[in-house]
C-alpha cells in the first residue's frame, strides 16, 4: 500500500515516515462494494480495518447502532486480543479499506514496536472514549 496515503487518516497522521512505511508494509488496501460485510457478529476477530473511503453501518443483533465513515476504524480488538465480533459492519457505499491482520500486527510489533505501541495507544484512547 502507498505509505503517503496513510498520512490523510487520523489514526496514522502522527506516525513518522518510518512508521508510515512500517504500517504500509504490513497492511493491505482493499476496494469493497456497497453491501459488503467487513465483519460479522459472532465470528472470531482476526483483522483490523480503517475506512479510507466510503461509509458503513454497524449492526448489533440486526439493529443499526452506528454509522462509520472515512477515517473510522473497526475490529481493533481483533489485533489486540482474540475476541469474538460484537457487531456486523456492512458497507453502505463502495469504498476502500485498509486491512491489517492480527498476524501482520504481531510482525510489526516485533519489527517496529514503537509504531505498534502508537497504534495500540490510539485504539485504547478510542475504547476509553466510547466507554465513558
Amino acid at each position: 500500500m502507498d505509505e503517503s496515503r496513510l498520512k490523510s487518516i487520523g489514526l496514522f497522521e502522527s506516525l513518522s515516515r518510518d512508521g508510515s512505511r512500517a504500517v504500509a508494509q504490513h497492511a493491505d488496501e482493499v476496494d469493497v462494494n456497497e453491501g459488503a460485510e467487513l465483519v460479522r457478529q459472532g465470528e472470531f476477530a482476526y483483522e483490523f480495518f480503517v475506512i479510507e473511503e466510503g461509509g458503513a453501518e454497524v449492526l448489533r443483533d440486526g439493529e443499526r447502532i452506528a454509522e462509520l465513515g472515512t477515517g473510522d476504524f473497526l475490529g481493533e480488538m481483533g489485533i489486540v486480543s482474540q475476541a469474538v465480533r460484537n457487531a456486523t459492519v456492512r458497507m453502505t457505499s463502495s469504498g476502500t479499506v485498509i486491512v491489517m491482520t492480527s498476524q501482520d500486527f504481531r510482525a510489526m510489533q516485533r519489527s517496529n514496536p514503537a509504531v505498534a505501541s502508537q497504534i495500540e495507544a490510539a485504539v485504547e484512547e478510542r475504547c476509553q472514549a466510547l466507554a465513558g
